[in-house]
């Protein structure tokens, strides 16, 4: 078989379908180029889903006619700069972009027109190319101070097999708009503007650096119940640091698609914060349910290498167990002191069901008004079965009694009112399930149950932690075949087992020996165990397997220990459960992420009634 040097024409269109492999790719190309040029402004117009025309705008610093050339060659950035000896760091990237490939790319197999005028000089200037073909650099007019226009047509022309794989324009353009909106999340202090086929579909003001104003930009994106139902967090360590904003686990989604993670301002799409975020929720979500959480990771270039695909969308961390346990500390560090908030779409959501004018049927007859004109309401009243009983009352002078089944509520230093406490005062008991307090503000409805298994099983994993997990000893030590790499990720985690009450052990390559299992498991399938524990490993880096089992457990047990619904309780009783979940971290939600109370502010329930 013989050996042929290709053309650089085929070169240069084998490296695009590397870098741009649809116009969304185009699009994230230009606009880090924008914002490496220091751009503050960037307007972003695409037609047709971007198959048709480009245009990404900004107010950057712009190109002289002399860099125009170099800008659509090859290889040639002015992102990278040599040290003494000569030698290019691609260990410290401090830039979007650094390759030199993306205009090159996109003119192999387009009509790209670039503009630009330099800052601080009076002309601008022009280069086209098409199908990789430069054209000359000519004076050109422009409409900003300073910063550059590129335009894109007909993207793929020249690779009419590309389109073949193309999707609808309309998804074409909304996975346009999605890198716009990361882009956009990465850099609040930039404005953005999106527009498709004429279409206003964005248009994001520049905000203030730092939390507040990266904040209010998540805000516009992700919408506004974000901002009121995300917790902040800004932890460090070892030189990394971790902020940005999560939700809080009542506040989910069917999907991971509201997740994002941005290393340096770079968006990235990572395994890594797949499994960190399942083990920083475990507790709190059901497999099936997703956090919403936007993640900035800042640390030295030389800890992370974003050179490891061409379109960098995916980064590698020298010491990937840090930043894991970074994500996962910050996570449950930030939900721990959430206390026991939960969000405020549960209660939007509780108000979206009730109809206001809705009555049971039957409907009231005319007899109504007759009886009033008779003497009032009261027989009326007195003829209505069950009217006048309650399942409980409580008593305000009596909210805190102690309770067996529950901790003594606090005696409060001060006298106050209960109705100050964040979860009110207990006024009843309905259906033997739900507990109405009320607040300063407004009404709580608390679901006895639920409230009480999550305050159980907290306390179970407290004493879990105190105590140790109880090992069982298997009279057989059991022997469980793996991939040798996976027999090794199984081992070398093999003190993290221990903790959890699993003892293992070499046993030969490609083999793993048990010889303790937690006692909380009961009879279990040790093989199926270990073999989800090697899976859990190779994806996530943890155990997750193993920790899930025992907390599924420990979730069955609390429900089973837990105020069963159905129990009428007393007035101290339901306050001191109150009292308890204002003292317990999580108490919001229950073991799957539903909320375990809804509060109701005066203001919305007078909304129902036409009060506002």
């Amino acid at each position: 078989m013989t050996i042929r040097r290709l053309p650089p024409e085929t070169v240069n269109r084998i490296a695009a379908g590397e870098v741009v492999e649809r116009p969304a790719s185009a699009v994230k190309e230009l606009v880090e180029n924008a914002l490496d040029a220091g751009a503050r402004s960037v307007e972003v117009q695409a037609d047709g889903g971007g198959l048709t025309r480009i245009l990404v705008a900004d107010d950057g610093a712009g190109l002289s006619p002399d860099e125009l050339p170099l800008a659509v060659e090859r290889h040639a950035t002015s992102k990278l700069s040599p040290d003494a000896a000569g030698d290019y760091d691609l260990l410290r990237i401090a830039t979007l972009g650094f390759r030199g490939e993306a205009l090159p790319s996109i003119g192999s197999v387009a009509r790209l027109s670039i503009s630009s005028r330099a800052r601080g000089s009076a002309d601008a200037y022009a280069i086209l190319v098409e199908g990789g073909a430069m054209g000359a650099v000519a004076p050109s007019g422009f409409p900003g101070p300073h910063g550059a226009r590129v335009e894109v047509r007909d993207l793929f022309y020249a690779t009419p097999a590309r389109l073949k794989f193309m999707k609808s324009e309309r998804s074409e353009a909304m996975a346009i708009a999605e890198e716009i909106k990361r882009q956009a999340m990465a850099h609040e202090a930039v404005s953005f503007a999106l527009d498709i086929d004429g279409r206003r579909v964005l248009r994001l003001p520049a905000e203030s650096k730092g939390p507040d104003g990266r904040l209010a930009r998540l805000s516009s994106i992700m919408g506004r119940e974000f901002s009121e139902n995300a917790i902040a967090i800004d932890q460090e360590r070892d030189g990394v640091r971790l902020s940005g904003f999560a939700g809080l686990p009542t506040y989910n989604r069917g999907n991971s698609a509201h997740q994002y993670l941005f290393v340096n301002g770079r968006p990235v799409r990572d395994r890594l914060l797949q499994g960190a975020l399942r083990g920083a929720y475990a507790d709190f979500l059901a497999r099936d349910r997703h956090p919403l959480v936007a993640l900035y990771l800042e640390l030295d270039g030389s800890l992370v290498d974003v050179n490891v695909h061409p379109a960098k969308a995916e980064v590698r961390f020298r010491d990937p167990s840090l930043v894991r346990g970074l994500i996962v500390g910050g996570l449950r560090h930030a939900l721990a002191g959430a206390g026991h908030r939960a969000s405020t779409t549960v209660a939007s959501e509780t108000l979206s069901h009730i109809r206001p004018g809705w009555s049971p049927q039957p409907q009231p007859s005319a007899q109504g008004f007759s009886a009033w004109q008779m003497g009032g309401w009261s027989q009326v009243a007195q003829a209505i079965p069950g009217l006048t009983e309650v399942s409980a009352r409580a008593e305000p002078e009596a909210w805190n009694a102690p309770y067996a089944g529950l901790q003594e509520a606090p005696a409060p230093s001060v006298v106050f009112d209960p109705v100050d406490f964040p979860l009110g005062a207990a006024r009843a008991q309905v259906h033997e399930t739900y507990i109405v307090a009320q607040t300063r503000d407004g009404v709580v409805i608390v679901d006895q149950h639920a409230a009480h298994e999550r305050l159980v099983y907290e306390r179970m994993k407290v004493e879990m932690a105190d105590g140790g997990v109880a090992r069982q000893v298997l009279l057989l030590p059991e022997v469980v075949e793996l991939d040798p790499a996976e027999a090794d990720r199984v081992v070398g985690r093999a003190e993290e087992l221990q903790a959890l009450g699993l003892m293992v052990e070499a046993f030969g390559p490609g083999a793993v020996l048990v010889r303790e299992t937690p006692a909380l498991l009961g009879e279990t399938d040790v093989a199926g165990l270990i073999r989800d524990i090697a899976d859990d490993l190779a994806e996530n880096g943890q155990a997750l397997a193993l920790r899930e089992r025992l907390e599924e457990v420990c979730s069955t047990m609390a429900c089973h220990g837990s105020v069963r619904a159905g129990r009428r309780l007393t007035a101290p009783e339901m306050n001191a459960l109150l009292r308890q979940m204002e003292a317990t971290p999580h108490s919001g939600q229950c073991n799957h992420g539903r909320p375990t109370y809804v509060e109701l502010k005066l203001a919305d329930i007078e909304r129902l009634f036409g009060r506002r």
